[in-house]
């Protein structure tokens, strides 16, 4: 017996020529299908508008200072629990101490800044994602 390799037989008669086009142009045509019409929003037309440009600098002012301040005062409550015991060790009222506080403000600031971020969002960021997807809908291939 001769160990020959095989390969499979050309499902369609692009395959045969060597020139098989990609599956999904950037067009979302497929190789078989004619020019069509887009299927839904322009997503990089939407991305390049300066509405949605204004849109993402607004949502990085505020999520990005927030974050920052939120890992910083977690570095600092973990820097005081190992580094200055004997402050986190400081009683408040009976048992409760310094640390303890501490902690259980890590929590609170949680919830507060979930907090700040909803009430954020909603009022400057639905809106105007809303309208966004408004203009999309209605100027389907044409620029923003």
């Amino acid at each position: 017996m001769h160990n020959v390799a095989r390969t499979p037989a050309p499902a369609t008669p692009l395959e045969e020529t060597g020139r098989m086009p990609a599956l999904f142009d950037r067009d979302g045509s497929t190789p078989t299908e004619p020019e069509a019409a887009p299927q839904g929003p322009d997503y990089d037309l939407i991305q390049r508008s300066p509405e949605f440009r204004t849109l993402r600098t607004r949502f990085r002012r505020f999520v990005f200072p927030m974050s920052v301040a939120f890992l910083l005062w977690y570095l600092l409550y973990v820097v005081l629990a190992a580094y200055a015991t004997d402050f986190m060790a400081t009683p408040v009222f009976g048992l409760v101490n310094v640390g303890m506080l501490l902690g259980l403000a890590q929590f609170v600031t949680t919830a507060l800044i979930t907090w700040l971020y909803t009430r954020f969002a909603e009022r400057q960021i639905d809106p105007r994602v809303a309208e966004l997807r408004e203009r999309a809908a209605v100027t389907e291939g044409k620029p923003l």
